[in-house]
């Protein structure tokens, strides 16, 4: 068979592949294309390195800025929105595999998606079970043949390291029982914006206070890799019985141990009492006290959690800066913060919100777009 080299087949191939001509026995050209080598996965930002972090954040910062001014001014053309004006993900398609109900997640991931001009397809419960009814290990093989990039909301960490183990794509860790990475690119972008809102650099974080007060769970695990490898210090109040993970404490020296050239370390403390945690607080931060799948726990959780509350009181008993302000991953319970505080000026959490879906773009600009994070 002879195959016309006027067929304008770069057009249409993904850019998940290269192309290269190879020459046939009777003479003929054909073009081949083959994949460019393993594909990049972000299962937490322990995985990334400082420069990698920065990279995602400033294009997040850029592009949210940039795609609000063309909308206010659509004869804006600007570098900056190549990826989106280019639609880097045209003719692509991005595989939401979600085990666990989501809201910001999920529409960041599909808002970011279409902006970027490809196209998410939602695979809830009850269309793929992970290891139900199939293996992972065969689930990543047939999905990952189809598709452009997978965003994995799982149980287990270990399903999302499998799935990145036998996919022949990107793999995304949209949330697992360990991490959750792009919440805290989220959190960064939105740091930035409050204290620093002329700076895209991480650097102008060092030395900034964050009090966690709460459970010991995957977004705290994400903030221990990476804050104090930014100079961020992290104080920490969990209950009493409520430790912090050993293996996320490795993870957290290692890391600081690489870095220890370009940054200063911030420092991490570990406390059992909400007021000495909060101590010259800049931000104080809080989540669910009840995960997913941790609702059996629901009264001995509430009773542990005790004074665990965020209030204005906290904040002023335990000596926060004056001005500090609070952050939430969402959803929120009352008894996790007052009303005065959650939708007082202190809150930010509704533009914390807001940079789910702008960091997601980034990361989706990168990992599924170009296969690579500078």
């Amino acid at each position: 068979m002879t195959v016309s080299a006027r067929i304008p087949i770069r057009s249409f191939i993904s850019r998940r592949y290269v192309s290269s001509s190879v020459e046939q026995p009777d003479g003929q050209r054909i073009l081949v294309t083959q994949r460019p080598g393993n594909p990049p996965h972000l299962l937490t930002l322990a995985d990334l390195s400082i420069s990698q972090i920065q990279s995602l954040v400033s294009f997040a910062i850029n592009c949210k800025k940039l795609v609000k001014e063309s909308s206010a001014q659509p004869k804006l053309d600007s570098p900056h929105l190549s990826s989106v004006k280019n639609k880097i993900l045209q003719g692509k398609t991005v595989a939401l595999i979600f085990g666990k109900r989501s809201t910001r997640t999920r529409v960041a991931s599909e808002s970011a998606t279409a902006l970027l001009g490809g196209h998410a397809m939602f695979l809830s419960p009850s269309d793929i079970q992970l290891g139900v009814n199939e293996s992972l290990h065969d689930t990543a093989k047939v999905v990952s043949s189809m598709v452009d990039g997978i965003m994995a909301r799982v149980g287990d960490h270990s399903e999302v390291e499998f799935l990145a183990q036998n996919s022949a794509v990107p793999v995304v860790n949209a949330l697992s029982s360990l991490y959750h990475p792009t919440q805290i690119l989220a959190d960064l972008v939105t740091l930035l914006e409050t204290f620093f809102p002329h700076s895209r650099h991480l650097s102008s974080l060092q030395g900034l206070n964050v009090a966690w007060i709460g459970d010991s769970n995957n977004i705290l695990n994400d903030m221990i890799v990476t804050y104090p490898r930014l100079g961020i210090n992290l104080s920490i109040a969990t209950p009493r019985g409520y430790p912090l993970e050993s293996k996320v404490l490795e993870r957290m020296e290692s890391g600081l141990r690489e870095d220890s050239d370009s940054h200063r370390g911030g420092k991490l403390v570990h406390v059992h009492d909400p007021f000495e945690a909060v101590k010259d607080a800049d931000v104080i931060v809080t989540d669910t006290w009840i995960s997913m799948g941790q609702e059996d726990e629901m009264a001995r959780r509430l009773k542990d959690f005790e004074g665990f509350q965020i209030t204005e009181e906290l904040g002023r008993k335990g000596n926060a800066k004056v001005h500090w302000k609070f952050m939430h991953c969402l959803p929120r319970h009352e008894h996790e913060v007052d009303d005065e505080v959650f939708y007082g000026d202190r809150s930010i959490v509704f533009p914390e919100a807001e940079n789910r879906k702008w960091t997601i773009l980034s990361v989706f600009e990168a990992y599924f777009g170009r296969w690579s994070v500078q």
